[in-house]
């Protein structure tokens, strides 16, 4: 028989434990904490977390003595989460949200203060997106010009691959922060994103109201493993083992960055997302990425928008960046320009009808031959992020009368008879330089066909003529700027005069061979 004072002893720390039990699974989301920045209006801002089922959550937003919402909720049965969405709020701060969770009569209290509401963007892709301001041209300058952008917070997630998607984030490199040099520049390819960073300041000079920038990237890493079995299903996309291209140095597998990287932020309300990938699938699935990139960015839009609440747009703004340039790749006709081509869904230009509000930073003529780590990462990170943030305002923001990408013609007309072909633009242009290879016509008789250069012949405003005399058979196709690296640093011939934006990669094809025939290939 056991003595009563040894039962006592036993069952009174249980009792104490579980009292105390009831509190140890409510927290918030792992990316909600101090120093962050909220959605501010039209949209609300969702706040969530873990708790006790059954029990309720109150959440209210203060500042200062100040109450400015409250909102009641309680933890899901089967989940173990809880959720509000707060009403829309004018960009500013600072504010405190603090969550109380109650139990019988049992409180739990969480805060997270010197919260900030303005606009939150998500950047990923593989390394280009993930390499840090100290590896960027004028690093040191760069690092040290933090002092004006404290409104400009900044989180990144660790690299973690996962089989299933994951309800919150695993681990965080960088817990919401306001920009320093040390955790802007920590290291190579470490934490913070320097395009999503320059992205970022560049909003912030136009907007004048907080920015909250999240970077979500792993270098070498195929689109296939940021995207969904949804969207890789949809595109055909199969299934393999291993991957044996030195394009892919990364996790690889269908979904695992998707899963644990981008599905955790899903309940996240967003402004909009800025990707820059693409080089690990220059000979891997390449014919597939006019489908796999236009189905990430529509399954990106529903989940987001759902996990919301509908409170993220659900056509939310998603920019890009075209490949740049790679010493190491010879051959005009490898996987970057297919890629360059494929990241518009074949268009060459977007907005377009399969990437509806989507916009476009050019880079090919952003080449680095001397990069430390390699020609494929040039350093030149700022004039990529000033490219973004014009398209940004442009598409996101609705400003008019913007700039926002270069010259495409609108018009190719075939004059056989004069040996030329007459391209008109829609907008200005500015011949830079007279290049005799960039632009190639494909040139076809006994049914063999081959890519010729067309010289550049006469120009003017909005129009360039191109000598086809070296075909002795049928013109059938032109395409520009169609290789690996197509000219020096901001070398290319031709750009829009005034933005400096330059004319991206095309390709078009002439149907009727009759004099006059025109082909459209842009808007």
């Amino acid at each position: 028989m056991v003595a009563p004072g040894l039962v006592l002893g036993l069952v009174l720390p249980l009792i104490l434990w579980a009292d105390r039990s009831a509190g140890i699974g409510f927290r918030f989301a792992s990316y909600i904490s101090n120093d962050m920045v909220l959605q501010k209006e039209p949209a609300g801002a969702v706040i969530w977390g873990f708790g006790t089922p059954g029990a309720a959550v109150t959440v209210t937003l203060h500042q200062g003595q100040e109450t400015i919402m409250k909102k009641v909720t309680s933890v899901k049965a089967h989940f173990d989460t809880w959720m509000v969405v707060l009403d829309p709020m004018k960009a500013g701060g600072p504010f405190e949200v603090m969550a109380q969770q109650t139990l019988e009569k049992m409180n739990f209290t969480l805060r997270v203060h010197d919260v900030l509401f303005g606009d939150v963007w998500l950047c990923s892709g593989q390394s280009n997106m993930q390499m840090t301001v100290l590896q960027v041209f004028n690093a040191t300058r760069e690092l040290s010009n933090t002092a004006a952008y404290q409104s400009v917070r900044i989180f990144s997630v660790s690299p973690i691959q996962a089989e299933q998607e994951l309800e919150d984030l695993v681990a965080v490199d960088l817990q919401w922060s306001k920009p320093t040099s040390e955790n802007l520049g920590h290291g190579y390819f470490k934490y913070m994103s320097a395009v999503c960073w320059l992205f970022g300041r560049h909003l912030y000079d136009t907007l004048q109201y907080p920015i909250g920038l999240i970077a979500s990237s792993w270098g070498g890493t195929p689109i296939k493993a940021w995207s969904s079995g949804r969207s890789l299903e949809a595109c055909g996309v199969p299934k393999q083992g291993s991957v044996p291209y030195n394009s892919v140095t990364g996790p690889s597998k269908h979904s695992v960055l998707w899963n644990a990287m981008i599905h955790p932020l899903r309940n996240m309300t967003l402004k909009g997302v800025v990707w820059y990938q693409g080089e690990s699938n220059i000979n891997y699935n390449t014919d597939l990425y006019n489908c796999t990139f236009p189905a990430l960015i529509e399954d990106w839009r529903e989940t987001f928008h759902r996990g919301s609440q509908g409170q993220t747009e659900r056509f939310f703004p998603f920019g890009f960046v075209q490949l740049s340039s790679d010493l190491s790749k010879k051959s005009s006709d490898d996987g970057f320009p297919q890629i360059r081509w494929h990241q518009t869904a074949d268009f060459g230009y977007v907005p377009n009808p399969k990437m509806p509000n989507t916009f476009m930073a050019v880079a090919m003529d952003l080449c680095d031959r001397d990069s430390p780590f390699g020609s494929i990462h040039p350093r030149d990170k700022q004039t990529v992020a000033y490219r973004l943030h014009l398209g940004a305002r442009a598409l996101a923001y609705g400003e008019k009368n913007l700039t926002f990408e270069g010259p495409l013609p609108e018009k190719i007309e075939l004059l056989a008879h004069e040996g030329l072909l007459n391209l008109t633009y829609y907008q200005q242009i500015q011949v830079q330089k007279r290049d005799n290879k960039i632009f190639e016509i494909s040139c076809c008789s006994d049914h063999q066909c081959k890519w010729l250069p067309a010289s550049m012949n006469t120009f003017s405003t909005q129009s360039l003529t191109l000598a086809i005399d070296s075909c002795q058979g049928t013109v059938v196709a032109l395409r520009y700027a169609w290789t690996t690296w197509p000219c020096e640093y901001k070398q290319c011939p031709l750009y829009h005069p005034s933005s400096a934006l330059p004319a991206p990669p095309f390709i078009a094809f002439i149907t009727d061979q009759g004099s006059g025939h025109q082909s459209n290939v842009a808007k």
